[in-house]
């Protein structure tokens, strides 16, 4: 940080950071009428999923539309959907921490909170598809090692313990500057969280050695145990004896489409974000157009991995396979097939060119693949489900009120956990981007021309081009 100036006036970097420190206060501090009726109206979507479960707890899962031949249907697509966006924090922050990408430090926080809320969603669907919940605890009586579905109560469980900390441990400088600047503003449990979670921060020399070492570990310990994760979801159809189940590539599909669908949910959520609060310096088209980059290269992957899958079952081409194919390219569900395949290229198509390839082409992209990868989980739960395994007619599933009222009360408490942490915790890590804002200007120093910087260099503080889009 460059020192006051000897006539008293606040360095460049000064200023930075106190407009950075009070852009992040802004939503912690000023509530809005609109706010309020955003929530009252999450919370009425919210009470009304509760009210479909209640239904359903009290009349069984006949109130869905499952039956013996489909036995999964929407829940376990929104399962493996919101654990699938969980990747855009953990998996996606890490990385970019490891790899010291300049422009990571102003989405990761936004990343990791994604993460965790995710998570903490996707697990209650696994409660809400059983027809009896508290049998979960048979799981832990009489659960079995053998059984992919124990494996994948594990991996979620670990992964949601590491996420959390993982979103807290980089958060304590911060909460520590919350605690000492606005304790007087706000409210007595406010107050008291950020007293206790920043647990005695005081930002010395040993406690930034410490929490550097403590990142460092967790960087590398969460990478194996986010893509495990999402292995282990795989095999819960993987390790089946069904046609368009039983394929040793679903790891790779799932994992890659974890991430592809991840990068989506947290495009949309800056943008609006961005909109919302006016975060242009610090959210820019560099940030947008970076994540835009890897949402095309996962589009890529996604491609070349379902050519995989479908180019090697169709060389074959047994009976049941046949079956499979047709309800995908041909009849009852070609709809959502080829609006999935269009969403993988969308990313594609749109970042290859200039004119696309800006905030909105970004935003565009995300939208379109966030919905893809939603029907990708549907087609591929009920597909599989509906080869016939003897000779019978295919049964048919299309979602009941009930089930698509708990979906939509999932979502809205998603959105509600989301904007409440809004009120709570600080969507920037502030110490990241000012380490970042300080390493940027090192440079320019050195050449002995402050405050002269290309375009390429400003890092955080691109507020030029954040506001030129």
């Amino acid at each position: 940080m460059e020192a006051v100036n000897d006539d008293g006036v606040p360095s460049v970097s000064e200023v930075w950071e106190e407009r950075l420190v009070l852009s992040t206060l802004q939503p912690l501090l000023q509530t809005g009428r609109r706010y309020w009726l955003w929530v009252t109206g999450l919370s009425l979507v919210v009470l009304w999923g509760v009210f479909a479960y209640s239904v359903q707890i009290r009349h069984g899962l006949v109130v869905t539309n499952m039956r013996d031949r489909i036995s999964w249907g929407l829940y376990i697509s929104a399962f493996v959907f919101f654990i699938g966006i969980s990747h855009a924090g953990t998996l996606i922050s890490a990385i970019l921490r490891v790899s010291h990408a300049t422009w990571r430090a102003s989405v990761t926080r936004i990343a990791e909170l994604v993460t965790s809320i995710s998570l903490i969603c996707g697990a209650v669907f696994v409660i809400i598809d059983m027809g009896r919940p508290e049998r979960m605890l048979n799981l832990v009586t009489f659960g079995r090692l053998q059984s992919p579905i124990l494996w994948d109560v594990m991996a979620v469980t670990t992964y949601l313990s590491a996420s959390i900390v993982y979103l807290f441990v980089p958060m304590v400088p911060d909460l520590a500057l919350l605690r000492d600047r606005i304790s007087d503003d706000v409210g007595p449990f406010r107050r008291g969280f950020y007293r206790i979670a920043s647990i005695n921060w005081r930002g010395d020399p040993q406690q930034h050695s410490a929490l550097q070492r403590a990142l460092r570990i967790m960087m590398l310990l969460i990478i194996p145990v986010a893509i495990f994760v999402h292995t282990a979801v795989s095999w819960i159809f993987g390790m089946t004896l069904r046609t368009g189940w039983d394929t040793s590539i679903f790891g790779v599909l799932f994992v890659a489409g974890a991430i592809f669908s991840g990068i989506a949910a947290l495009v949309l959520i800056m943008a609006v974000l961005r909109l919302i609060f006016h975060w242009e310096e610090y959210l820019t088209s560099k940030q947008f157009i970076n994540l835009g980059y890897l949402l095309a290269t996962f589009g890529g992957i996604m491609v070349y991995v379902n050519i995989l899958e479908y180019l090697t079952a169709g060389f074959k081409l047994d009976e049941a396979d046949e079956f499979a194919f047709r309800q995908l390219f041909l009849e009852k569900f070609s709809y959502l097939f080829w609006f999935y395949v269009f969403g993988l290229f969308a990313p594609v198509l749109l970042m290859m060119y200039r004119k696309t390839r800006t905030i909105a082409g970004v935003v565009v992209s995300a939208a379109l693949v966030l919905a893809a990868m939603f029907i990708e989980r549907y087609l591929i739960v009920v597909t599989g489900l509906r080869v016939p395994l003897m000779s019978y007619e295919p049964a048919n599933y299309f979602p009941s009120w009930v089930e698509w009222s708990i979906l939509a009360g999932m979502i809205a408490a998603f959105l509600l956990l989301l904007s409440s942490a809004l009120k709570i915790l600080p969507m920037f890590a502030l110490a990241e981007m000012v380490e970042e804002q300080e390493e940027a200007e090192a440079p320019r120093s050195s050449w002995g021309v402050p405050g002269a910087t290309s375009s390429e260099e400003q890092g955080p503080s691109e507020s030029r081009e954040g506001n030129r889009e």
